[in-house]
């Protein structure tokens, strides 16, 4: 795990020897890694974004570890140092909204498609996994911190609302658990500016009417089961049993295309009047999981007759059925799928 550290250091310092206190740095500093690329993902919207503010955060642990009094722990140190490389990179920013942020009523199943590439779109966060992608440990701190509401999409979204201070102050008191002072003191401000930035925000975050009810984890037998029966749905093209699996007001939205669609009625639409397939086995679909959320990465079959990486769904599953379903595209379909640790091309089907 050292060895990103020591990748990082060296893209800058080519010629510099190694102390004993960095070898110290980059051993404690590590585990820390993953937990602070999910607060870095909070703040940006986006795992690209997310993944240069981690290497810039330990760049900057790195090269002030001699300054480090040890008067925080060093998990806090590191919060604190990628907390201001996140304000410093997002000052002048577009947010990162889903299409249903937008402001717009929802579309006509029926209609063109509209793609906005210019719109820089919310991005999913895959796992939580580990480097070599292996699910995390359940009990380890950095996993929890990653994987529990903080990183669900509806909740990155709405932070989208959010000016970058807002998120920030929201992140450290909310999700952290930091008392304001130290707030204040991470953010150069006093406790009363601390105490505004965050009452705004929380009353923000209430607007944009998050679900209280809680989503469905992605390993219980529950959700396999009803996942199994979704990818039954897609694989066999049997619209009226995905039907039965979506909620009355279930919505479905697919960045970087800027509709969105209320209802079984309309997605049932959407899925007959724009989806490529036409009948069973046009389509193949793979488990993973995108920010603690159930996920599918959808393959679709060429004229060739392969089945090639097409779209990753993100479902939001509450008391047994879908509420709310995100489809990303990417121009690279096939680097994403790799970032979820889902194959370029699926086994075949026996």
């Amino acid at each position: 795990m050292t060895d990103q550290l020591l990748d990082d250091a060296a893209g800058t310092a080519a010629d510099t020897e190694f102390t004993t206190a960095d070898t110290e740095f980059m051993t404690l500093a590590e585990p820390f890694r993953r937990e602070i690329l999910a607060h870095c993902y909070r703040m940006s919207g986006s795992l690209h974004d997310a993944e240069d503010l981690v290497q810039e955060t330990y760049l900057r642990a790195w090269r002030g570890y001699d300054g480090f009094d040890g008067r925080a722990s060093l998990r806090t140190w590191l919060h604190r140092i990628a907390t201001n490389v996140c304000l410093t990179a997002l000052d002048g920013r577009k947010r990162r909204p889903l299409p249903t942020g937008l402001g717009a009523p929802g579309s006509d199943p029926t209609a063109d498609l509209v793609e906005r590439k210019e719109v820089p779109w919310l991005e999913p966060l895959p796992g939580p996994y580990t480097d070599d992608g292996r699910v995390d440990d359940p009990t380890d701190p950095a996993t929890i911190v990653a994987s529990r509401d903080s990183v669900r999409l509806a909740f990155v979204a709405a932070l989208q609302f959010l000016s970058a201070r807002q998120r920030a102050v929201l992140l450290l008191r909310d999700v952290l658990q930091w008392r304001a002072s130290e707030v204040a003191a991470a953010l150069g401000t006093t406790v009363a500016a601390v105490n505004s930035l965050l009452q705004r925000a929380r009353a923000q975050i209430r607007d944009a009417e998050l679900s209280d009810a809680e989503l469905s984890e992605p390993d219980t037998s529950e959700t396999r089961a009803l996942v199994q029966k979704w990818v039954d749905g897609f694989e066999k093209y049997d619209i009226d049993s995905l039907v039965t699996m979506l909620t009355e007001d279930a919505i479905w939205e697919m960045p970087p295309f800027d509709g969105w669609y209320r209802g079984p009625a309309a997605i049932v639409s959407l899925i007959k009047h724009n989806c490529p397939a036409k009948g069973p086995g046009d389509q193949v679909l793979l488990p993973t999981v995108a920010n603690g959320q159930p996920a599918l990465g959808l393959y679709m079959r060429g004229a060739d007759g392969v089945h090639r990486p097409f779209q990753l769904q993100v479902l939001d599953i509450i008391d047994g059925k879908v509420t709310h379903v995100t489809v990303f595209f990417a121009d690279d379909t096939v680097a994403l799928f790799e970032r979820f640790g889902l194959p370029e091309v699926p086994e075949a089907r026996t």
